[in-house]
C-alpha cells in the first residue's frame, strides 16, 4: 500500500464547517488566503436534503477570487473565476456548483482552481424556500513555495 498522507504537500483549511443549511440559515462565505501555494482544490460535501430540491427550491456555490490589496494580507476587489480558472466544472457567472435535484444530494464536489490569485471565496446560496441541506467546505491548499509544509 503507498503512502498518500505524506505526499500531500498541502495544507488544509476549513472554509465552512459542517452545518446544515436551512432556509434563512445561509453559511456564511470565507475567505481563503493562498498566499505561499501554487494551487488549492476544493471539495463540496452535501448531505442528504431534508426538504425537496427543484428548480425552485435548490442551492449554489460560488467561487470568486482576488488579489492582494497591498494592505498587508487583505484580499482585493473580488470577481467571479472563469472557466480558466477551475479545472472539473464550468462556471456560469462564478456559479461552480448547483444542487436541484435529489439525485444531486448526498455528493462531493471537486473543483481545482489555478487561477493565480491570492484569495478565493466560495459562497453559498439558496434559492426559494430554502430546503434543508447538509454540507461544509474543505479547500486543500497545494504546491508549497516551501515544503514540506508542517
Amino acid at each position: 500500500m503507498k503512502d498518500l498522507f505524506s505526499n500531500i504537500e498541502g495544507k488544509t483549511a476549513n472554509a465552512i464547517l459542517p452545518i446544515v443549511g436551512a432556509n434563512g440559515s445561509v453559511p456564511t462565505a470565507l475567505e481563503v488566503d493562498l498566499a505561499g501555494f501554487n494551487s488549492a482544490v476544493i471539495f463540496i460535501l452535501v448531505g442528504l436534503e431534508g426538504s425537496t430540491l427543484s428548480t425552485s427550491n435548490y442551492w449554489t456555490w460560488k467561487l470568486e477570487h482576488a488579489d492582494d490589496s497591498a494592505v498587508a494580507g487583505v484580499a482585493g476587489s473580488y470577481a467571479n473565476v472563469a472557466a480558466a480558472d477551475v479545472q472539473g466544472v464550468t462556471p456560469a457567472s462564478g456559479i461552480i456548483v448547483t444542487v436541484d435535484d435529489p439525485a444531486e444530494d448526498s455528493s462531493v464536489y471537486k473543483i481545482g482552481y489555478v487561477g493565480g490569485k491570492r484569495f478565493i471565496k466560495i459562497t453559498p446560496a439558496e434559492t426559494g424556500t430554502g430546503p434543508d441541506l447538509p454540507q461544509s467546505i474543505l479547500v486543500i491548499k497545494g504546491h508549497p513555495l516551501d515544503a514540506p509544509v508542517a
